[in-house]
């Protein structure tokens, strides 16, 4: 997917929501453990409840590849059930030397067909390049992410008198463009967000950390938006675990049409979301 696609997707729906498939085999509703692929089930009765609501999916790769083979192919399964308006993402934090980023490249873009991947930056350019090399797919890089320990390294000083994460945003725009890159923000630094639209005003963020992470999308709305949204908001928890019961997905419909799949919330903002919110 291109970036006047996903721009597309977010006018038309006026939305930047991102729901995270975070499918935890013991969490989902028991009735759906009588179907041969009850983690496929889950996955299609949220997609189909939610779809015209946002403009992504978020896969987190660890609780497929926890479940062996049979999380593979559920997780396959998954994908080619999300819809090709939406933009799929790959959170699997891939990074490694060269050739095997170009592997793990090949994974998730040639075979599994992901519009994108997380990957984490701090083996540097050549861990990250292989990524970049496919047409209209698109890296994330981890920046600043909204987990308690991100303060253990991630606001290190450098030599160069910035913090770690302000190098890496600085020097991973050599790499590339807007157009095939973005970071990872997380709505848990809400001080920090403003700060980081400024080295990086053209750039989407993919800012976990809404919901049961305690961000505040009006705060991160008000420093993080610029001319094209620029921001896809990522909701796991608080949408797909609404209900345990059978109404589940009516459910997570009902939570997914609160903000921001019910336009912006950040007040003078330009970006269409806003304005056709107004």
């Amino acid at each position: 997917m291109n970036r006047p696609d996903l721009f597309n997707q977010i006018k038309k729906k006026d939305s930047y929501l991102c729901v995270g498939l975070d499918t935890d085999i013991n969490k989902i509703p028991r009735h759906l453990l009588v179907h041969k692929d009850p983690i496929f089930e889950f996955n299609k009765q949220i997609i189909d409840a939610t779809h015209d609501l946002c403009i992504a999916y978020k896969p987190n790769i660890a609780f497929y590849e926890a479940l062996g083979p049979k999380g593979w192919e559920s997780l396959q399964k998954t994908v080619e059930y999300i819809p090709k308006e939406c933009f799929s993402i790959a959170d699997a934090k891939r990074g490694d030397i060269g050739n095997t980023s170009s592997l793990y490249a090949r994974a998730f873009f040639k075979e599994m067909n992901f519009d994108s991947i997380t990957v984490a930056p701090y083996m540097g350019e050549d861990s990250v390049t292989p990524f970049l090399e496919f047409k209209d797919k698109w890296v994330i890089l981890l920046a600043h992410t909204s987990n308690p320990g991100s303060s253990d390294f991630q606001v290190l000083r450098t030599d160069r008198g910035n913090l770690l994460y302000e190098d890496v945003i600085l020097n991973s725009q050599k790499w590339s463009t807007p157009d095939n890159m973005m970071y990872v923000v997380g709505a848990t630094h809400p001080d920090k967000m403003g700060g980081i639209r400024k080295l990086a005003p053209h750039h989407f963020f993919l800012v976990p950390g809404i919901g049961a992470q305690g961000g505040s999308l009006e705060e991160i709305s008000k420093s993080g938006l610029n001319s094209e949204c620029g921001l896809i908001v990522n909701s796991a928890r608080t949408i797909i675990y609404a209900s345990a019961d059978k109404d589940f997905a009516a459910e997570a419909r009902r939570e997914a049409m609160k903000p921001p799949a019910k336009g912006c919330l950040a007040p003078g903002c330009s970006c269409p979301v806003a304005l056709s919110a107004s």
